[in-house]
């Protein structure tokens, strides 16, 4: 019997190799970015060891920039904690969403996988859908990691050698990068209420804050909700 109409599955070398290749185009704008997190990070007074630990042990840029930005105004120790915790408050949902792919998987090894959860991990592995494996997940982990902690340690190294990180345009690359893993969740015209409603939540809470980063969480639970409100009724579309 031919059996050449069957899909071969792939190895976990295989799965692994297709993650690194996969977050190549991630880690193009992740270096400049995390360059310039180190250069910033210089300027406020850390070492390259901080620099490296920090990196290590948050792996979140988002967090990092702000923890940075309180450091250099001399905010206290657990006002830099409380706000990486606050702009991490979005992993949760995040999270949720990867629990059907993980079933199954022992509570141990989904903790710490999940470890290395970052905004572009969580699209990729979306984007990998049912297909998505542990080998997949690690050989995108290990890329992005790796080429976080080296260039946010780099730019530490470098910082006093560039006045105005800015000026070389480093800190649009990420959102670059934002744009790009956006557009590949595009599925039509239903894809834009989420969207808007986590944009409009966002501006709103970021106009009519004094600080802080509350806009990032009220724009992640904005958008979950109208997606969830929007999947609920897609369900009672079919029963019907």
């Amino acid at each position: 019997m031919s059996t050449g109409s069957f899909a071969v599955p792939a190895s976990p070398r295989q799965d692994f190799a297709s993650g690194v290749v996969h977050s190549l185009p991630i880690v193009a704008g992740a270096i400049p970015f995390g360059f310039l997190l180190g250069s910033l990070a210089a300027k406020a007074g850390l070492s390259a060891l901080d620099m490296g630990l920090m990196s290590a042990l948050v792996f979140a840029g988002s967090s990092q920039f702000v923890a940075v930005e309180l450091l250099d105004k001399g905010s206290a120790g657990l006002a830099v904690v409380g706000a990486i915790l606050l702009v991490n408050l979005r992993h949760l949902l995040m999270g949720a969403t990867l629990e059907p792919r993980f079933r199954g998987v022992p509570r141990a090894r989904a903790g710490l996988a999940l470890f290395f959860m970052t905004d572009e991990q969580w699209a990729l592995a979306l984007r990998r859908g049912p297909e998505l494996s542990l080998a997949y997940w690690y050989g995108v982990a290990a890329t992005l990691y790796l080429a976080w902690l080296s260039s946010t340690v780099a730019g530490t190294l470098a910082g006093a050698l560039i006045a105005d990180p800015t000026a070389w345009g480093l800190d649009f690359t990420f959102i670059a990068v934002f744009l790009c893993l956006l557009a590949g969740f595009w599925r039509g015209i239903g894809s834009l209420p989420p969207w808007l409603a986590s944009a409009a939540a966002a501006l709103a809470v970021h106009a009519l804050s004094t600080g802080g980063t509350w806009h990032i969480l009220a724009g992640a639970l904005a958008g979950g909700a109208v997606a969830a409100l929007q999947a609920k009724g897609l369900g009672r579309t079919r029963d019907a």
